[in-house]
């Protein structure tokens, strides 16, 4: 599953079927099911009619009683179960009861009615639920004015649509048939076997058997979709037969898929040739859905995808041009990670995740080498130390105790911190014997369930290393934090010798212990006597286990001047510092740099700053050297930090105007070369470039220039035409939720009236999210609450809602404001967002606090309502341990620094 903030994104219970899990008849089980009762297989029929406001289901599961027992435990929520009929091995029927035990968690009891020897059952459910609100389960959605149904399971939402033992360590093949209304098309998993008549105006729709699979990967949908076919991806080495691939969109917009389905052929035949085994799921369906609460979900044959990462077209802006393919290529590298091969239980889903994110970047890398994935791994992985600095941050392999550890895991640590260090163990041992390993984990955990000791003991085979690798390996996944490693070049007995210490990263106001051990795999370059051929500075790389508090490393070739790059490649998932003179020396030979050492050079002058280590002045003047960059991705890393600055440490207006000065100078000349329309043939990144600069200097810094050209797109998009809609494709598609957003904030009521009355006409998803994207940048007061009343409206879909939410929190005003709403609205958020969003509520409401004061009405409110959705405590914890980092590091600077 793919994560999406914005269309811009276990101890205790790890080891199965302990005494922990011995539930009595009265006490629902705590974390896993026990396992003395393991699912053989599934027989689903659903009857399902999106117009309706119910389904109904047939749930017929094959159990191996292990042990005698008078009931068994699984899981179902929200399920009106009418009737449960045990067939025992002998044939015998005995009439089960169905109790509710934790309606909140979804555990139910299945009494037997008297106690039974172990043996195979048979368990049988009839039922009926609801069509979900929330983007859960099978959940209704709305397209157009016509209705649709579709599933989302992960991590624990098959509950919603069936009866079964919800969880990923029970892997059992499913037969699928779906009765719909004869005029509804309906796709799932695996091929269409059979169609028959089901009475008057109904058909049965029956699908192949489907490889082992997890409950959370069943997936089908119902409704008038368009069906259109893609290209047979070829066979190859891996794979005799054809493999068919088709697109799957909502009335209308079928056409639209085909640029996505040019695409996926070359993914597929890299991901094969990576894992030697090919596809194996038979068919391949990739389904722009309608309204979806994740970015996309990888069940297999039917991927299932927010709309506008598939509905593509030329107009379309290029970060979504560039999201499809990468996030198609996520969900299909997990059809070898997380679908052939999936987690035993949630505290290894970066087995799934983590892998795909770092196969998603080998892929692109390979396919679209200009979309350099390369450095969307190092800021990936920077985006994740942010989370990971926190005292309140998740290890990768977080122990699992409840159901919010469960909906909590799907985050930056999980995803890029996960591929970040899959990727440094990687560069360790090397591609091609990393590769040997993880065919090696594949074919022998095919179709069944892994753990993480299995993939790190593949890959330590694979490279001949013994337990120290495994235990370097393994203080990543059990341990939460950042490395820091602080380094300082001496001369000893005429050598260049770099020092080592290692600690744990912490920000200035932190409580957390910096007495921490890796096993850290550190990589630095360093300048050499001897020069390249072109006369030019020459560098080494060299590499070494760290895994003491200290250590060194000699640095053959080094002159006595010498200089240190202590991130090679950006290579490691560690953050380092330098001494004055080695930073110094550093700052002299930025450019020199490959373009991600750039960022991670960018990323320790942040941090130094976070730490209390550095001023305003002395990061700005850091930063100077990137900004010049032709490399887009190192060019905008010092705007976001001026932005920042401008936001969160500059307190007068001078400061304000040095920092928009400082800006201006640095890149609106580039800005103004680009122009503020999109050229005929020009590279995706000069459109992505565009668009960074525009925003940032036109938001953040308010530039007239800017504001002005980006407000005549504004306006001539807001000019209603012949048929009464605005005119959005008169702005330049990458800039249209800007331009939007700027005529909001000049023009006010009549541009957000206008906006709000266009949403619910409009289908097209990359105009909505433009729409959104204007509607967000509202600054007036009452007209923010406007926007957020809207937010809560039929018109917004459920997926929508938090961007209209996530905007106006720069200032102290804007905070208390969108706070104050917050608390009012509570629970009508609470209903829209469903229990999976649990984890995200406390940013939604004080994400970007800074003071003591948001702190601790945050505390008080959330306090008491930790139990109202799954993940609020985490939620709640990782959010005011933010905002008191904010607080410490405001208090400490000395903004008069800016002005150096």
């Amino acid at each position: 599953m793919r994560r999406l903030v914005r269309p811009l994104l276990l101890t205790a219970l790890a080891t199965c079927c302990g005494a922990a899990f011995a539930a009595t008849a009265d006490q629902a089980p705590q974390g896993r099911l026990p396992g003395w009762a393991v699912p053989q297989s599934y027989q689903l029929a659903f009857k399902v009619d999106p117009a309706q406001q119910d389904f109904s289901g047939t749930t017929t599961i094959k159990v191996k009683l292990n042990q005698a027992s008078d009931h068994l435990w699984l899981d179902g929520a929200e399920l009106k179960v009418s009737k449960v009929t045990i067939t025992d091995a002998a044939g015998k029927m005995h009439a089960g009861k169905y109790v509710n035990v934790d309606p909140k968690a979804g555990v139910v009891r299945v009494d037997f009615g008297s106690t039974l020897k172990p043996q195979d059952l048979t368990v049988k459910f009839e039922y009926s639920a609801p069509l979900n609100q929330q983007l859960q389960g099978l959940y209704k959605v709305t397209a157009k004015g016509q209705p649709y149904a579709m599933t989302q399971m992960e991590p624990i939402s098959a509950r919603f649509a069936f009866p079964g033992f919800d969880e990923p360590g029970f892997k059992t093949p499913f037969d699928i048939s779906i009765t719909v209304p004869d005029h509804e098309n309906v796709v799932a998993n695996t091929k269409q076997v059979k169609e028959q008549p089901a009475g008057k105006g109904w058909k049965t729709v029956t699908f192949a058997q489907t490889q082992p699979l997890p409950t959370y990967l069943v997936a089908f949908a119902v409704g008038p979709w368009d069906i259109v076919d893609g290209p047979d991806i070829s066979p190859d080495a891996y794979r005799s037969e054809p493999l068919k691939l088709r697109g799957i969109a909502a009335k209308g917009e079928g056409h639209r898929m085909e640029h996505v389905l040019g695409e996926t052929p070359s993914i597929i035949h890299a991901l094969e040739n990576y894992y030697g085994f090919g596809y194996p799921f038979g068919k391949l369906d990739l389904l722009a859905a309608p309204d979806f609460e994740a970015g996309a979900m990888e069940n297999p044959g039917l991927v299932t995808f927010r709309d506008w990462l598939l509905l593509l077209d030329k107009d379309s802006p290029a970060r979504n041009v560039q999201g499809s393919f990468n996030v198609n290529a996520h969900e299909l590298a997990h059809q070898w990670t997380g679908d052939t091969v999936t987690t035993a239980w949630w505290n290894d889903i970066w087995l799934n995740e983590a892998f795909a994110t770092w196969m998603q970047q080998k892929v692109t890398m390979q396919v679209h080498p200009e979309y350099r994935a390369d450095l969307d791994r190092v800021r990936g992985a920077q985006g994740a130390m942010s989370n990971d600095s926190l005292v309140s941050a998740r290890s990768i392999r977080q122990p699992i105790s409840g159901n919010g550890d469960i909906m909590t895991a799907f985050d930056g640590i999980t995803y890029q911190k996960g591929a970040s260090v899959i990727a440094m163990f990687e560069n360790y041992v090397g591609e091609k014997t990393y590769q040997k390993g993880m065919r090696a984990y594949i074919q022998s955990q095919k179709f069944a369930n892994a753990t993480a000791d299995d993939l790190v003991s593949a890959i330590a085979t694979a490279a001949d290393k013994g337990d120290a690798f495994k235990h370097a390996f393994k203080s990543f996944l059990d341990q939460s934090g950042v490395p820091y490693v602080a380094t300082k070049l001496e001369q000893k007995d005429g050598k260049t010798v770099l020092q080592l210490n290692q600690s744990r990263y912490l920000p200035l106001g932190s409580s957390g212990d910096a007495k921490r051990i890796w096993g850290v795999p550190v990589c630095v370059r360093y300048g050499t006597v001897a020069h390249g051929k072109d006369g030019a500075p020459s560098s080494k790389v060299a590499c070494d286990m760290l895994d003491q508090a200290t250590g060194s490393m000699e640095l053959p070739g080094a002159s006595k001047s010498t200089w240190v790059m202590p991130n090679a490649n950006a290579s490691g998932y560690y953050r380092f510092s330098l001494d004055k003179d080695g930073l110094d020396r550093l700052i002299k030979q930025v450019g020199t740099l490959s373009d991600a050492e750039q960022l991670a050079y960018a990323d320790a002058i942040n941090a130094s700053f976070r730490r209390g280590d550095l001023d305003a002045g002395q990061v700005l003047a850091a930063m100077q050297p990137l900004t010049g960059s032709k490399i887009r991705e190192v060019a905008t890393v010092p705007l976001g930090t001026a932005s920042g600055l401008y936001h969160r440490i500059a307190t007068t207006d001078a400061q304000r105007a040095r920092l928009a000065a400082w800006a201006k100078a640095a890149y609106l000349p580039r800005l103004e070369q680009l122009g503020y329309q999109r050229k005929a043939g020009e590279p995706e990144d000069d459109s992505l470039m565009r668009s960074s600069l525009a925003s940032s200097l036109a938001f953040d810094f308010k530039l007239p220039e800017v504001r002005a050209a980006l407000l005549k797109q504004g306006d001539a998009a807001l000019k209603p035409t012949a048929d009464g809609h605005l005119n959005l494709a008169a702005a330049d598609p990458d800039l249209l939720g800007d331009a939007l957003g700027v005529a909001v904030q000049e023009h006010g009521k009549s541009a957000v009236d206008a906006l709000i009355a266009e949403l619910p006409k409009t289908s097209d998803p990359a105009l909505r999210n433009g729409i959104l994207g204007g509607l967000a940048s509202v600054e007036d007061p009452a007209l923010a609450e406007q926007v957020r009343n809207f937010a809560l409206t039929k018109p917004v879909k459920v997926g929508e809602m938090a961007m209209l939410l996530r905007g106006g929190r720069d200032t102290q005003a804007q905070r208390d404001a969108m706070w104050n709403w917050f608390t009012a609205h509570y629970q009508q958020i609470l209903d829209r967002t469903g229990s999976f969003s649990g984890g995200r509520l406390p940013s939604l409401a004080a994400g970007g606090g800074c003071s003591t004061a948001e702190y601790d009405r945050l505390q008080a409110f959330f306090k008491t309502r930790e139990k109202d959705a799954a993940g609020i405590g985490r939620g709640l914890a990782q959010t005011g341990e933010s905002i008191q980092l904010c607080s410490a590091l405001t208090a400490k600077q000395d903004p008069a620094s800016i002005l150096r």
